[in-house]
This record gives C-alpha cells, structure tokens and sequence, in this order.
C-alpha cells in the first residue's frame, strides 16, 4: 500500500456505500431519500448521506488493513 507523509491509500469499492447504513448494514435505494440526506428503513438511523457512506467507506478500508497486516 502506498505511503505519502505518513498516510496509507488503500482502495475500497464505493459501490452501494451510500445506500448501506452505517449503523444496521440494511441495504436499500429507499434508504437515500434524497442527494444529501440517509435515512434507514431498517432502524431509522439519519445521516447526512455523504457521512453515512464515508463511514462506510472508512469501515471497509480498516478491514481490507486488518486483512492484509494478517496475512
């Protein structure tokens, strides 16, 4: 993984991160209600729409890490 000034880059698939929540993992097109705003209707978690899939994103980056430090 590359380094630059003490940061790693580490490639994650954006694919349904937006539609994902990041709090039950329920997965749906109903669950973006609008460009800027998530709302579960799973667990009715709401959330700015890019801080849900950023936290997403985030989540699957440190797992990806986690993966490769194992093995």
């Amino acid at each position: 993984m590359p380094k630059s000034a003490g940061r790693e880059l580490i490639a994650v698939d954006p694919h349904n991160t937006s539609r994902t929540c990041a709090r039950c993992g329920h997965c749906a097109k109903e669950n973006r209600v609008t460009q800027a705003e998530f709302a579960c209707q799973a667990c009715g978690h709401t959330a700015h729409a890019d801080t849900n899939a950023a936290t997403n994103i985030l989540r699957a980056g440190l797992a990806l890490r986690r993966a490769a430090e194992a093995a």
